[in-house]
């Protein structure tokens, strides 16, 4: 399904018969999976408002596929962005240009700077990368949560293995996470990325896969350049 078809059929019938104010998560992951991504986005917000809707953007390698689909369907909505002080350089200057190229309204979100200087003092990124994590990703963000009900993210199931098995709509204490690729393959991923002919972050050429900050990211496929040799994949943020 492409995904400038628009299934009138599933989204009128089956996800908005009942009302909104009827429809539960439950619902949503048995129809959901009947849209393409575009479609899932459109229908969110036919159930949220705007401003009850969070998303984020890491301004990584496989960030401009939603951030296209954000520009096209909803341009005005606010996109955050976690500097966690860390970024490659690469990384900003992508965000920047993307920033231009879609017209984005982007919302800089940085953690405590007391906390984030410690960070940097002890080098927690080598003793302690679960506790660096939390401080410069997971309590900003937080934060920000909890000022709306659902969470719009561009993660994908065969990125690590504790996403494949996530569905389109979770519970996070509370909040909706709303994952509309999460059943992308890799495949279809880049078919995405070729007919939208969407940007590629400077690192990709370089063998980075997957780009977050840069003391715990080194070249490897897929996920095997991040935290490379500490027994960790995730920052904390999806799980």
């Amino acid at each position: 399904m492409g995904f400038n078809t628009y299934s009138q059929d599933i989204t009128e019938d089956a996800l908005f018969q009942k009302g909104k104010n009827q429809m539960n998560m439950e619902d949503w992951n048995r129809t959901f999976p009947q849209l393409n991504q575009e479609e899932r986005l459109v229908a969110l917000y036919e159930i949220f408002s705007p401003q009850e809707i969070l998303v984020t953007s890491s301004f990584g390698a496989s960030s401009p596929l939603l951030l296209h689909l954000i520009a096209e369907i909803n341009p005005a909505q606010p996109v955050h962005f976690l500097d966690t002080t860390y970024h490659f350089e690469e990384t900003l200057t992508f965000r920047d240009q993307l920033i231009e190229k879609y017209k984005l309204n982007v919302v800089n979100i940085f953690p405590d700077a007391n906390e984030n200087a410690l960070t940097q003092e002890e080098q927690w990124w080598f003793t302690k990368p679960d506790e660096c994590c939390a401080v410069n990703k997971v309590k900003p963000l937080a934060s920000l949560k909890s000022k709306y009900k659902v969470w719009i993210s561009g993660i994908m199931g065969f990125q690590t293995p504790q996403r494949l098995n996530m569905n389109i709509f979770e519970d996070q204490n509370g909040l909706f996470k709303f994952n509309p690729f999460i059943d992308l393959t890799e495949g279809e991923y880049l078919y995405w990325s070729s007919l939208y002919k969407l940007p590629e972050h400077p690192l990709s050429a370089l063998g980075f896969e997957s780009i977050g900050c840069m003391p715990c990211t080194s070249r490897g496929q897929g996920r095997n350049g991040r935290w490379a040799g500490r027994g960790k994949n995730e920052c904390g943020l999806h799980l």
